[in-house]
Order: C-alpha cells, then sequence, then structure tokens
C-alpha cells in the first residue's frame, strides 16, 4: 500500500498532482480553504479543466481521494505537497501570505518524519530563509524529525502535448534523504525527473522560465503595434522568421499577459534581483509594456470609430488564455475598464467564463458599434458578428 500524503491547495496545480498520485495508489488528502471548492470535490465536480468529474469521481470511488478544509487531516501523512497560490500584492509585490497560512496550518498537524515539498513559485532562498524556519517554529520539530524539498510546478492548463505526468519535473531537496524522497514520490506517475544542484537553483529557474516569456510576450506585443503602424500583418512577420531553423523562436501578439505564472513570477526574481544589489531592468521595461497593452487596443479602437463616448463596444473571450475559464490576472479586466473611461458601454462574452465581476456573458450578435476579439476560444463563431467592425488583438492589422 502507498504511503498517506496531503497536498495542500486544490487549484490548477494541487488537484491534478493528488488525482494522479491517487491513481497510482497513494492515499491523498486534498486540503483547501475553500467550502464551496471542497464540497463540489466530494460530490465529483471538478473546477478545473484539466481534471474531469469522471476523474474526480474514480478517485473518490476508489476511496484514495478525498477533500477537506480541516488541516488536521496532514496528521499522519508522510509527505504534504504545499501547492497554494503566491500572487502579487496591490503594490504589484509579492504576496507570501497564502503560503505562510498553509504552512503554519500544515506545521501544527505535522507527523515527525514527515517531507514537506512545496511546489508554490516562490523567490530564490524562501524555502531555507521563510519556510524551514515557520516549520520548525510552529511543529515543534527538530531539524532532524522534518524533511524539505522544492519541486516548482509546471502546469499548462488545457496544454493538450506537456501534462502533468510528461512534462520534465525539477526536484531538490535540503539534504540527499529529502532529494531521495521527493524523487521517489514523483517517480511513481511523473517522467523524466531531473536533480539540480540547490533548492535556491530550483527556486530561480522557475523564475527564469517564465520570465523569458514575459519578455518575449511583451517585445512581440511591441512589434505588433509597429506593423500595425507600419500597415504589415505581425502574423506575417512571425510566420516568415519562423522559417530561420536556428535562433528564432515564435512568440504570438496578445491583449497582454494572464494567468497565475507569467504576469507573476518575473516580478518575484525582480524583487530578488533589487534586494541583492544586481537589478534586472528588463523585467521592469517588459512589465510596463504589457500593462500598456489594453491602452493601445483602446487607441485603435478610437481610430477607427472616431470616438468611444456612447459606443456600444463588445469585449469577446475574457480569460487570461484561450479554451481556459481561468480570469486570474487576466489583462481584459484592465481593457474594459479603459474603455468605459472613454464613455463606452462595454458588455463582454465568453461562455467558457459565464460569471465575472458581477456580470454575465452577452450574447454574440451585431447590435455593436465595434467587436474587440481578445481572447479567441475555439468554439466561437464570429461569423454571427460578421457586420460588426472588429479588432483582432492576435494581429496588427484588423
Amino acid at each position: 500500500m502507498k504511503n498517506k500524503i496531503s497536498v495542500v491547495g486544490q487549484g490548477y496545480v494541487g488537484l491534478p498532482l493528488a488525482i494522479e498520485a491517487a491513481k497510482y495508489g497513494f492515499d491523498v488528502c486534498g486540503i483547501d480553504i475553500n467550502n464551496s471548492i471542497v464540497g463540489q470535490l466530494n460530490v465529483g465536480k471538478s473546477h478545473i479543466e484539466d481534471i474531469s468529474d469522471l476523474d474526480l469521481s474514480l478517485a473518490l470511488k476508489s476511496r484514495k481521494y478525498f477533500a477537506t478544509t480541516d488541516f488536521g487531516e496532514v496528521r499522519g501523512s508522510e509527505i504534504v505537497l504545499i501547492c497554494v497560490p503566491t500572487p502579487l500584492t496591490e503594490q504589484r509585490l509579492p504576496d507570501l501570505s497564502a503560503l505562510e497560512s498553509a504552512v503554519i496550518s500544515v506545521s501544527k498537524n505535522l507527523s515527525k518524519n514527515a517531507l514537506i515539498i512545496v511546489e508554490s513559485t516562490i523567490e530564490p532562498g524562501t524555502t531555507k530563509n521563510l519556510i524551514i524556519p515557520l516549520v520548525l517554529k510552529h511543529s515543534g520539530l527538530f531539524p532532524h524529525e522534518v524533511y524539505f524539498a522544492y519541486s516548482p510546478e509546471r502546469i499548462d492548463p488545457r496544454n493538450k502535448t506537456w501534462s502533468l505526468k510528461n512534462t520534465p519535473k525539477l526536484i531538490s531537496g535540503a539534504d540527499k534523504i529529502a532529494i531521495k524522497r521527493a524523487f521517489d514520490f514523483y517517480s511513481a506517475f511523473i517522467k523524466p525527473l531531473h536533480i539540480v544542484e540547490s533548492i535556491e537553483v530550483a527556486e530561480t529557474s522557475k523564475l527564469l522560465e517564465n520570465t523569458f516569456r514575459f519578455v518575449n510576450i511583451s517585445l512581440i506585443n511591441e512589434i505588433s503595434n509597429f506593423c500595425y503602424e507600419l500597415g504589415i500583418d505581425v502574423n506575417d512577420v512571425i510566420s516568415a522568421a519562423s522559417t530561420k531553423p536556428y535562433g528564432f523562436m515564435a512568440f504570438y501578439p496578445s491583449i497582454g499577459i494572464g494567468g497565475h505564472c507569467i504576469p507573476v513570477d518575473p516580478l518575484y526574481l525582480l524583487k530578488k534581483s533589487n534586494e541583492i544589489g544586481a537589478p534586472i531592468s528588463m523585467i521592469n521595461l517588459a512589465d510596463k509594456v504589457n500593462l500598456a497593452i489594453p491602452s493601445n487596443v483602446v487607441k485603435r479602437a478610437e481610430r477607427k470609430l472616431g470616438s468611444l463616448f456612447g459606443k456600444r463596444v463588445l469585449v469577446i473571450g475574457v480569460s487570461y488564455k484561450p479554451n481556459v475559464s481561468d480570469v486570474r490576472e487576466t489583462p481584459v479586466n484592465s481593457l474594459i475598464k479603459l474603455l468605459k473611461a472613454k464613455g463606452a458601454e462595454v458588455n463582454w462574452h465568453d461562455d467558457l467564463v459565464g460569471e465575472w465581476e458581477g456580470t454575465s456573458s452577452s450574447d454574440l450578435d451585431d447590435t455593436y458599434d465595434l467587436a474587440i476579439v481578445a481572447t479567441p476560444h475555439d468554439y466561437l463563431d464570429l461569423s454571427k458578428i460578421k457586420k460588426t467592425p472588429i479588432i483582432n488583438t492576435r494581429g496588427s492589422l484588423a
């Protein structure tokens, strides 16, 4: 029989991890502070796209998985995985409040010789300087009685090629025993695994991965604006550049960068770089570019209509990426606010999201003065608005 494990956080990272571990025979307790989410999970209703109701129901039926809000269920767990959000504050600084709360709650119920694995995104040094001291303080355990590992999540919702099981997994730990235990656990259902030299290397690699994307997406959005002024289609430019078999990687324009990783992780790296006196100016610049993208779209809308005051505008797609319902950090929020500030009457359409910001998805029809395609879901039938002028944020000519 496999060991009992607890997975703290039952969202886009924690739930797939919990269900996959249950499939491979681990006794899994999924912990989340959201009563509604826990209630839905325990009756077989998944709230994320990557886990179907069937997958969840099978795990529940096998009695290898259950969800709870009670951290007391951590007791007896040989492994505790922490997969809680680490967003930004209103001041755009790292917000570790959920992580700290989870660590303290886990520590108060921790069994001797348990292994704690953190998957949440954090700045370098957080595991050693914050998490380990918190655990020792609140658990009452001695340093040799608890083990620590860090393995950053690499979840890309709705990615049909790279899943939890086949995306290479980084493993790091505070000592050789922690590394071996983490490796043995993940190797049951994830391949390949890659052991890195230190926890700090693993923490920094996660930030580098998404900073790379952050900078390049911001760059292509500036190129898109350049192409718009030049009167050529940025997608034609990207297609031409992509014929080069080396030294080029295609990135594509958008309404901006959203989600729980790409617009957030680089600012964790930026904070640490400033603290140690090695500032990364490229992140600052990319952040400014990213935040300005919605205003550039509004300017294009004004060029098309002359004035936005009193005009009816439909924003199509409000989630942060196509074919998901996730609205975390969605740049569409800024777009709608800016349109309203210009006096426009704004509705939005996104059947995947349904309800958002106290309003509901509107129908696609030809009653608007302008439609802005912000997030192009596969299900969209734009023929329903063929008489309406359209701005497509994924190109530079419309």
